[in-house]
């Protein structure tokens, strides 16, 4: 693929492992320098390795997206070299337990909400700005999911959350529509990662369920079309991609083979 990004910098939340990890090698193979940011100190300079093998820079920014002190003091602090940000991929998310929603506990609505949701919010505050001052032709990705568009059991407020990000991306795709800056949502649906051990709280047994009898989109599935969309034309906008393995029609039908 020709790099039309090639010398740019990116930022990705949760890129210790999974889909932002991915990002991260992807947008590497561009030549995008990439600022990895996540909790796992340890984690990220990995990651950082893995980018640099690549060819290209990277820097490794420990940081909780669900902080708001944290992510405008840590970005408004970037050395001059990594300041001028041209992609933003909002990856950092998570979901907990599978309990009916009156069953669920505050820790765990605060958790979800503040991280999907708010953690998303920060980033596009932090980020978003320098690009419309500088007229830059940035891009805005956020990962929403296919659980945005329909409900399902035990699942209202991750899939509130996730509305909530399809939402925020129409609202600021319509709120820079003066600038260059494009915006996308990308709606997965099943993904095989670590997401379902951080939903059942490392019960091995319960996150391989999710994804026995189907086979599943990998982080790699999302991040090549991440890395697409980031190098598309500048006059070529992508608002919303849903992408869903072959055998998932939406979040609530699923076909598992026996």
């Amino acid at each position: 693929m020709e790099s039309r990004i090639s010398g740019r910098i990116a930022i990705v939340t949760g890129a210790t492992s999974g889909i932002g990890r991915s990002c991260a090698r992807e947008l590497a193979k561009l030549g995008v320098n990439v600022i990895v940011t996540g909790r796992r100190q340890g984690m990220l300079e990995a990651v950082k390795m893995e980018v640099e093998a690549l060819g290209a820079k990277a820097l490794a920014l420990t940081m909780d997206v669900s902080n708001s002190k944290d992510v405008l003091g840590k970005i408004n602090s970037l050395p001059t070299e990594w300041a001028n940000i041209d992609i933003l991929v909002n990856n950092a998310g998570l979901a907990r337990g599978t309990d009916k929603l009156y069953e669920n506990n505050i820790e765990d609505f605060d958790e979800v909400v503040d991280t999907n949701v708010k953690g998303t919010l920060y980033m596009i505050k932090a980020v978003v700005p320098q690009m419309i001052q500088r007229n830059a032709p940035g891009v805005v990705i956020n990962m929403g999911s296919v659980a945005g568009n329909e409900a399902y059991a035990g699942g209202a407020v991750y899939c509130a959350t996730k509305a909530a990000i399809r939402y925020i991306s129409d609202g600021l795709r319509i709120d820079t529509m003066e600038s260059r800056v494009k915006v996308t949502n990308i709606e997965p649906g099943i993904v095989e990662t670590d997401f379902s051990v951080v939903r059942y709280r490392g019960d091995e047994n319960k996150a391989k369920a999710v994804y026995t009898g189907i086979e599943s989109l990998t982080p790699n599935d999302i991040a090549e079309t991440v890395a697409y969309i980031c190098n598309l034309p500048e006059n070529v906008q992508i608002p919303e991609i849903v992408m869903t393995p072959n055998k998932q029609a939406d979040a609530l039908n699923k076909y598992y083979v026996k």
